[in-house]
């Protein structure tokens, strides 16, 4: 079969490790890369090797031949890129947060749903080997029905050193760091119903909140609370650990600072090491995160290859974001807040 052939809007921060990751699948490459600022065009461009290079995507999409585009802008843009990628017949995977507004979302699959594209959202941290280890313990049966989780990420590490747009912010960590935590409990425990959040904002240096915390009810009747903080100070900083405490109905699980995975179950207690493995252009502590982007992105490659529906579709992950709208709601009304009321 022929190498899928795709193109990169969006050459900043985080990009590059998204380049990193197409160069080690098989099956795909980045054939173009755009972006309105010329240097970090020629950033990477000269660091991977990509001739093509353009300052305005419409100007991409009418050159190019493209088997898929990967948007990796800031979240204003996304909506115009995602239609126009629609509108071209170029299947898209977007990187997270989504879109501005649950409206926007909602739009933008809309848009590739018509026009019959697949669409993709990044939402990479479930495929992070600590979760899918995770998951696979809930799967084999080993700790029964779970009935309640807790899914937990306490830092205090200075993330807008290296995104310093994350500080001018109204909406912070509950958009950018909590949307893959929401995620995550919904990968595990299942949609929710329901939701209540308390947000507050103790760096006074930021515009946005930087601890949140959401109580919520699953359509499974497991009840699980995620809390999120860029303002936890600890003796070993966990820095981007995502924590995981499950309880079930014959064992529990437990993912601890370490990456060590602790199940008592139907068959006694294991303790086993889930460390991510460092990737040849990894760097500690992004390593989990780094090794996430190459799974996730070798399964968006799998996904159109087998014409199957990604699982993190924009239609699925709708019900991430409304996660996220619930949350800023919930907490400003300070009342639980129905999910199935947003996703209408």
């Amino acid at each position: 079969m022929a190498e899928l052939r795709g193109a990169l809007i969006g050459c900043g921060f985080f990009a590059v490790n998204q380049m990193h990751a197409w160069r080690d699948i098989e099956g795909a490459s980045i054939v173009a890369i755009c972006d309105r600022d010329p240097e970090r065009l020629r950033i990477v461009g000269d660091q991977f090797g990509v001739a093509r290079r353009y300052a305005d995507a419409a100007a991409m999409f009418a050159a190019e031949k493209l088997d898929f585009v990967d948007i990796a802008t800031t979240v204003g843009s996304h909506r115009p890129l995602v239609e126009m990628a629609a509108e071209n017949r170029v299947p898209v995977i977007c990187q997270k947060p989504f879109a501005p507004t649950l409206a926007d979302a909602k739009a933008m699959v809309k848009a590739c749903t018509d026009a019959g594209v697949p669409l993709m959202v990044h939402e990479n941290f479930r495929w992070q080997s600590p979760i899918q280890a995770v998951r696979a313990v809930l799967d084999s049966g080993e700790i029964g029905t779970p009935f309640f989780g807790r899914i937990s990420f306490r830092s205090g590490y200075d993330v807008f050193s290296g995104q310093p747009y994350l500080a001018t912010g109204k909406r912070f960590i509950i958009e950018d760091l909590g949307i893959h935590i929401l995620d995550i409990a919904r990968f595990l425990l299942g949609d929710v119903t329901s939701l209540t959040a308390r947000t507050t904002r103790i760096n006074p240096k930021i515009a946005g909140e930087d601890v949140a915390t959401m109580l919520m009810d699953h359509a499974g009747g497991a009840t699980s609370v995620v809390d999120c903080s860029y303002a936890t100070r600890l003796a070993t900083e966990p820095f981007p650990e995502t924590l995981v405490e499950l309880d079930g109905s014959d064992g529990t699980i437990r993912l601890a600072q370490g990456y060590q995975l602790t199940v008592t179950g139907k068959n006694g207690t294991t303790v086993k090491d889930v460390s991510p493995p460092l990737l040849p252009w990894a760097s500690r502590p992004w390593h989990n995160i780094q090794e996430s982007v190459l799974a996730i992105q070798k399964h968006w490659v799998d996904s159109l290859v087998s014409g199957k529906e990604p699982a993190t579709s924009g239609a699925d992950n709708l019900r991430t974001f409304a996660l996220v709208e619930a949350a800023y709601a919930g907490a400003e009304s300070r009342a639980p807040v129905q999910i199935d009321d947003l996703l209408k």
